[in-house]
């Protein structure tokens, strides 16, 4: 009885949750105004290099992030100024609740309504109510060669971005920043998630290449620039990547590709 009665209670809580995020996200997807990010640094380990490179961040090093999705939004002829006001958090000094990996639905329902409450009680920030948030967690490469993968949440328009810790990979981390942020607002992964290659037609910045290889750019949400049916690259910086016709129609910037 006791477990029915909570079940019933978390569909409840998810179902005003979910109510509210999709107003949100129609907001956030409708290109008429600015859209708020507010980024939340966080040292993701014991490290050094970690805190240190969190402790001097400024908002200028995620200005690419912006002027990159302002190109692409008049790209597909919509002509608002600023479509992301980025606006940089203080660092944050506690980590996210884990990802329920392997996890039954709802332990992942559980999981994300407490990563929404962990969100708020660590929002904030100066500045203007954040209609998106990026928690971004910080890593030393030296310790943390390989990352696990981000999260990106629609139903929340709340990302848990896993970035290097590095000067040298700060082009990089704005690759996986921008992916994530379209996420948040109904982006879907375009690559197989077994063999990490980007599905065509949906994953490939430039469809109608011919011949269809190499590719010269990344699709953004494939995250990798096909060179061949079976190799592909990792993009180096932002201006190698695209938003591809299917994102654009997932987003709200054009119209579902036939």
């Amino acid at each position: 009885m006791f477990r029915t009665l909570r079940i019933g209670v978390l569909l409840l809580i998810l179902a005003t949750v979910a109510v509210g995020a999709w107003q949100g996200s129609a907001r956030a997807t409708a290109w008429k105004h600015s859209v708020h990010v507010t980024l939340y640094p966080i040292a993701a380990d014991d490290s050094p290099v970690s805190r240190q490179i969190v402790g001097r961040l400024q908002p200028d090093d995620f200005a690419p992030v912006g002027d990159w999705l302002q190109d692409e939004v008049r790209r597909y002829g919509r002509n608002l100024l600023r479509p992301v006001a980025l606006n940089l958090a203080p660092p944050v000094e506690s980590l996210p609740p884990p990802f329920p990996a392997g996890g039954s639905p709802l332990s992942v329902a559980l999981w994300s309504l407490q990563l929404r409450y962990w969100a708020w009680r660590h929002d904030a920030a100066p500045g203007p109510r954040p209609d998106i948030r990026l928690f971004l967690l910080y890593h030393d490469p030296a310790t943390t060669p390989a990352l696990d993968h981000s999260l990106g949440l629609e139903k929340g328009l709340i990302g848990v971005v896993k970035v290097f810790a590095s000067r040298d990979e700060r082009q990089r981390n704005a690759v996986v920043i921008a992916h994530e942020l379209l996420h948040t607002l109904g982006a879907s992964d375009k690559y197989d998630p077994h063999t990490q290659q980007p599905r065509f037609p949906e994953g490939y910045a430039e469809p109608e290449r011919q011949p269809r290889h190499p590719q010269h750019l990344a699709e953004i949400m494939a995250g990798r620039i096909p060179r061949s049916d079976h190799s592909a690259d990792i993009p180096d910086r932002l201006a190698d990547t695209r938003i591809g016709p299917a994102t654009a129609a997932e987003i709200g910037l054009a119209p579902a590709p036939r």
